[in-house]
This record gives C-alpha cells, sequence and structure tokens, in this order.
C-alpha cells in the first residue's frame, strides 16, 4: 500500500518509520529543506540554536522506534538525563533547584521553601498515580474508536477518573496540596506544556511533573535537533522517500475516499494519506471540497510565544539548561493571556545548551533561548508587543541576575506568532493546537483519522493526543495502529512495566 505523509515534523516521521517496518510503501513530502518542523535548528553568526521544543522527555518513545526497527538507538544519537531539571528563580532573591530525583527535589523545597519533603514526595506520588490510571487512555489510546471503550481495563478507569481532579482546577489540586505559593506555582507552571492556564485545566493534568521527576529530563548531545535528525535517518534507512522543499497543494479525493496528492498539476495516486500539516489548514487548503469539523476547528487555541535567540557573551554559572524566572502574579499573567495581550510582569523561561553542546556558542558565551507565553495570534500590534516585551524581560533579568543583559547580546533574533504560523504552519501560531482548558479537551482534539473520508489520516500536535515531542510521538503510534497492527518493541514493554 502507497502512502503519502505530508510534513516531516517529529509526528510525520515517526509515523513514516512505523508503517515503513510494517511494509508500507512511504513518501514524506515536506515544503521546508529539511525534516524537524518546530524542532529544527539555525546557526547566528557563531551561535546554534534550536528553533523550537526545548525540553526532552520520555525518551523510551524515541528509542522504541529504533527498537522497532531491529536498530541500536545508540547507533544513531546519544542523550543524557540532567540531573537537574529546572532552575526556579523569584524576585524576592528566592532560588530553587529542581532535581531530577523526587527525594532531592523535596529535599530541596523543604530546605528552600519550607516544606516537609514528604508533602511533595505525597504529591509526586499522587501524580504517578493519576499517570498510571489514565496516560494510557488519554495518551496512548485512540479517545475515538469503540474498541477503546469496550477494554474493561479501560471503562473501570474512566469510572475512577471523578475522583482524579477533573473537575477542579490544575491550580486548585496544587493550592489543596501546599500552603506554600510559591511551590504551587511551580507546578501551576506545568499547564504551559501544552499551552494551557493551571486557573482553568483540569487538575487531572497535575500528573504532568511524574514525566520530569520519574521518567527524568534529557539532553541530546548534539541538541535537540538530533532527535529529528536520527528519526530522520532511520527512515531513510527504511526505505522512506523524502521531498523536501516540497509543498502538498491539496490532497485529491474521489468520492469518500482518498486518491492521492496533487503537486502544482502533478497528480500522484496514493492509498492513504496522513496529514503531519495543522488540522485547521489541512482543511482550510488541501481540503477545499470536504465538509469541515467545525465544533473542532472552533475550540479554543492554545498559547503561541515570543521568542528571543540572543547569542549571550558570558558564561553564567547559576544557570542550567532550563530554567523558570517567575512573574509576581501568575493568576494576572493568565487572565492577560486570555485576553490576548501579555502581562507587564510575564514569567520568562530562559534555554541555554552551550555549557552541555559543543560548539553551540564561542568558548566563554551561551546560547540563549528566551521564550515568554504569549496569547495566540488575533489582531494585536506585535511589532509593539515585541518591542515591550524585549524591554521588560531585559529589565526582569536584570533585576533578577544583577547583570546588564542586554550589553552582553552579540546575535539576535526573533519568533513572534505571525512568524511562528509562517514558519511552522502552526495555525494563529499557537503552539499546541488547541487548549485543554476544559475537562472535555482530550475528547475534542481531532481524531487520529478521518470519519467522513476514507483513507485520511492526522498527526501530530494538532491532533490527539496533543502537542509535544512525547505526545506527538505518542501521535504517530496511534496513528499508525489505525493503519496497520500494533507494532510492539522492546522499549514499549519496558514502558508499560513502569
Amino acid at each position: 500500500m502507497r502512502t503519502a505523509i505530508i510534513g516531516a515534523g517529529i509526528g510525520g516521521l515517526a509515523t513514516a518509520v512505523r508503517l515503513a517496518v510494517a511494509g508500507h510503501e512511504v513518501t514524506v513530502f515536506e515544503k521546508n529543506d529539511g525534516p524537524g518542523g518546530k524542532l529544527t535548528e539555525f546557526s547566528l553568526e557563531d551561535y546554534r540554536f534550536d528553533l523550537g521544543p526545548s525540553l526532552f522527555t520520555m525518551p523510551q518513545y524515541v528509542d522504541e522506534l529504533f527498537e522497532l526497527a531491529g536498530r541500536d538507538p545508540r547507533e544513531y544519537f546519544e542523550y543524557e538525563r540532567l540531573p537537574v531539571v529546572c532552575h526556579y528563580f523569584w524576585e524576592d532573591g528566592t532560588r530553587l533547584r529542581a532535581h531530577a530525583a523526587a527525594e532531592d527535589f523535596a529535599a530541596e523545597a523543604e530546605r528552600v521553601l519550607g516544606v516537609e519533603a514528604e508533602s511533595t514526595l505525597a504529591f509526586l506520588r499522587q501524580a504517578e498515580k493519576k499517570y498510571r490510571l489514565t496516560g494510557r487512555i488519554f495518551l496512548e489510546k485512540s479517545l475515538h474508536r469503540l474498541r477503546t471503550w469496550l477494554d474493561p481495563g479501560v471503562l473501570g478507569a474512566v469510572l475512577r477518573i471523578p475522583g482524579y481532579d477533573l473537575h477542579r482546577s490544575m491550580h486548585r489540586v496544587h493550592e489543596r496540596a501546599f500552603a506554600e505559593p510559591k511551590l504551587v506555582q511551580l507546578f501551576d507552571r506545568f499547564a504551559t506544556y501544552n499551552g494551557s492556564n493551571p486557573y482553568r485545566a483540569p487538575g487531572l493534568l497535575s500528573m504532568i511533573p511524574h514525566f520530569e521527576h520519574h521518567f527524568g529530563a534529557y539532553l541530546p548531545t548534539g541538541g535537540m535537533y538530533d532527535i529529528s535528525k536520527s528519526v530522520h535517518a532511520l527512515a531513510r534507512d527504511l526505505g522512506v522517500a523524502f521531498h523536501f522543499g516540497t509543498g502538498i497543494d491539496e490532497i485529491l479525493l474521489e468520492k469518500d475516499r482518498v486518491s492521492g496528492v496533487r503537486i502544482g498539476a502533478e497528480r500522484l495516486p496514493f492509498d492513504r494519506v496522513v496529514s503531519n500539516a495543522d488540522v485547521f489548514f489541512t482543511y482550510e487548503k488541501l481540503l477545499p471540497t470536504a465538509r469541515k469539523p467545525e465544533r473542532i476547528l472552533r475550540q479554543q487555541k492554545s498559547t503561541s510565544a515570543i521568542i528571543f535567540y540572543w547569542g549571550i557573551a558570558r558564561r553564567f554559572s547559576e544557570l542550567g539548561v532550563h530554567n523558570i524566572f517567575f512573574s509576581e502574579d501568575y493568576r494576572r499573567e493568565f487572565a492577560d493571556l486570555e485576553a490576548g495581550t501579555l502581562y507587564a510582569d510575564p514569567t520568562v523561561y530562559v534555554n541555554q545548551t552551550a555549557g552541555r553542546v559543543p560548539g553551540d556558542a564561542p568558548e566563554g558565551h551561551e546560547n540563549w533561548f528566551v521564550m515568554i507565553n504569549a496569547p495566540y495570534k488575533r489582531d494585536q500590534d506585535w511589532d509593539e508587543l515585541v518591542a515591550l516585551t524585549r524591554r521588560r524581560t531585559l529589565e526582569k533579568l536584570r533585576r533578577i541576575l544583577g547583570v546588564d543583559i542586554e550589553a552582553l547580546i552579540r546575535a539576535e533574533t526573533h519568533l513572534d506568532p505571525r512568524s511562528i504560523e509562517s514558519r511552522t504552519g502552526s495555525h494563529l501560531g499557537a503552539l499546541y493546537g488547541t487548549s485543554s482548558n476544559s475537562p472535555l479537551a482530550a475528547f475534542l482534539r481531532h481524531p487520529n483519522f478521518s470519519r467522513r473520508i476514507d483513507g485520511l489520516y492526522f498527526v501530530g500536535g494538532s491532533a490527539h493526543p496533543g502537542g509535544g515531542i512525547p505526545l506527538c510521538l505518542l501521535s504517530a503510534k496511534i496513528t499508525a495502529d489505525q493503519i496497520s497492527p500494533p507494532l510492539v518493541s522492546r522499549a514499549s514493554a519496558r514502558a508499560a512495566r513502569r
């Protein structure tokens, strides 16, 4: 069977690998000049930057692709586990290192914030319980197939879900667990992993810290783009054909079935098409005559971002790979985001890899990926907002670090919701498709297949189960399983036992 995949983002790449292993003839079309989608890289003068995702968790989902193909993952790429997941900074001078090991993290929270270690460990055990109960339902299975719901184990788990904070907000769950507002804020920020608002997102999502403090956070030895490069290399070794610099103009239909794709005047026959493009643009641009799933497309979008890429002429010993400089009023910050603007004192995320990835910056320098959550694109004056956010960000970093950061910038560029949309094809610049601000959000994402068009499938951040590297890899698994019988590897068997 001949399958076309539109888009070589990590979801499209992983789907290509899975289908190639299952014996399909797979061709991938990508409008950009290379693989990766958001998960790519670029250089600016003497500095290397990863364009998009900077956090790597659940590496077993990448390893599984190689094991399915009978290959050793370490022959394609290496990664290391970070001993400290994130460094947190507050305006009053408080600093906390979130160690990857749960016991060490809890001890640090007790030392810095006065929260008993056992309280933090109890919270993380509850997060693990939520993940074990719901993760393999909401994240690893199609929620749009009857067979999922006929599984007795699934049904039993679903009946218990209301007791796991589905109808409380994440913030309420964290506030109930901790009296210390800084620790509440620390756990609230995990809502941003899928572009949501902790004051609205369901408390079930308080399972997310389990990913970092149980499975860990990692960094590929060559930077995040190593993930895309390695999966692309594997797909190519398996015989997948890639056409870069080649955008699809239309998905061809015969009645209610896929018949191929059109590139300009050329019509290419395919038995199936998997779209790794944003669901909105798939319908809007590639399926002009098809009936659109209006209810799904109307869902609230996730947040976007303003990202500054700065080459910094100094090393900062107090920074790790991941660093958060918190807002003074988190509730107001998210209220402003939902209102379509940015709070005057935004939370700032700084990622820098120069200390661990050779060649990412000149000796004694760092490559800063500076991200500020932003609303998705509406009718804002983005030139004004970017300039204002840059000033506020530099001032915040100066206050907390005690250094004039602007004077250290040697190279600079940025992305905002406009350029995120144009460069990555994310509708309105939303980084994660739709938000997860509703208890029903998981059910309202687009399925990994079309109900109306035979042979049409969807993968990636705008489809089930959502955005971010682990979820896009799981999206690929779910999508491939709709097309071919599920494949099992040693990695997936290990994950099931954890």
